[in-house]
């Protein structure tokens, strides 16, 4: 069997909308954003990942990056096909001959059968020769080190870049869900518009990145506030770059209606959930996963709203791609995984 295990090479895949992150072995062994540059004229592909992000937003006609993910799901086939054939690259996992390369990527839990379809395709199109996919929730439960097979209700929120998943797992199954499209994009665009209506100042993308990682928060009083940011962007007025200082309080009112959204979104799936299993979360709480689990004062203001204990999970980016490599090394065990026959 060992003869055979050095032609088998294995990935899990977690696809999100911001970053993609990939383990083999036990290893992260690619963690970039997800986001490709493409030459125009030819429709060659010049960068993938952190090359390409540093190309958004300052490109000429020539060259366009794209960002083939939208809302957690493939939105550019093509260029979602180039940036997961130049991340698989960047193992090596496709250097030998012979090689029987299996897969197991990470979907939101809203998906359609047509988006489904489009992501095993997509692993078609690099040779994958077993593909499986598994909901993210799941993967973000398996990630934190919960037991999924045990019959206790488990609440995950994973707030990932395009979408927010809240699911409640037990017996290897998502018992009730709610997958709604608001998440770190949606922040990001808040913070944009916020500063063009309140400071006349026009932002790109990236900066609004920055200032929600730096200055980010759910509450407009935290106990260890962070640093004024400088932000440098367009005066609207008269066209010249300006420079202008934003504190954690701005941007948690520029935050608070995408935020909201989320809370309610969490009520609704506690609505849904059997009383067996809402006695369970009541005993365990809620667990916070995902790059939106960052954001400062976020499970204080879920805790609030839900009267719940609200923990977040060490090193949240990445608990959904560990969990995805757990999975990958259980296919036989697991059954929550979708493989070709169940689509």
């Amino acid at each position: 069997m060992r003869f055979f295990n050095f032609f088998t090479q294995e990935l899990a895949i977690d696809l999100g909308t911001a970053n993609t992150l990939i383990i083999q072995g036990d290893q992260i062994v690619v963690d970039e954003p997800s986001i490709v540059a493409i030459d125009r004229k030819s429709g060659e592909t010049i960068a993938v990942g952190q090359k390409a992000m540093q190309m958004h937003e300052k490109t000429h006609e020539n060259i366009k990056t794209i960002r083939p993910l939208k809302d957690g799901v493939i939105a550019d086939f093509q260029a979602a096909e180039n940036m997961i054939e130049g991340f698989i690259r960047m193992t090596g996992a496709r250097r030998r001959f012979f090689t029987h390369l299996k897969m197991v990527i990470c979907i939101p839990s809203g998906i359609t059968e047509v988006e489904k379809r489009a992501v095993f395709e997509s692993a078609d199109h690099v040779d994958s020769k077993e593909t499986y996919l598994i909901h993210e929730p799941m993967a973000a439960a398996l990630g934190i080190g919960l037991d999924v097979e045990e019959p206790v209700g488990n609440m995950i929120i994973d707030i990932g870049g395009g979408t927010t998943e809240i699911a409640v797992i037990a017996l290897s199954g998502i018992v009730c869900d709610q997958s709604i499209r608001i998440a770190g994009d949606e922040l990001t665009m808040d913070i944009v518009n916020y500063m063009k209506r309140q400071h006349n100042i026009l932002i790109g993308e990236r900066t609004a990145e920055q200032i929600k990682i730096h200055v980010g928060s759910a509450l407009p009083e935290l106990d260890n506030a962070p640093d004024d940011f400088a932000v440098n962007g367009r005066d609207l007025m008269t066209g010249i770059p300006k420079q202008i200082t934003v504190g954690y309080s701005e941007i948690a009112h520029a935050l608070d209606k995408s935020i909201s959204k989320i809370e309610d979104a969490v009520l609704k799936a506690l609505e849904s959930t059997p009383p067996e299993l809402a006695a369970d979360i009541y005993k365990t709480g809620l667990y916070l996963t995902g790059g939106g689990a960052l954001l400062r004062g976020l499970d204080k203001r879920i805790s609030a709203k839900t009267k719940l204990p609200v923990s977040v999970a060490n090193d949240p980016l990445r608990a959904v791609v560990r969990g995805t490599g757990i999975a990958l090394k259980n296919t036989h065990k697991f059954t929550f995984l979708i493989d070709r026959k169940r689509v």
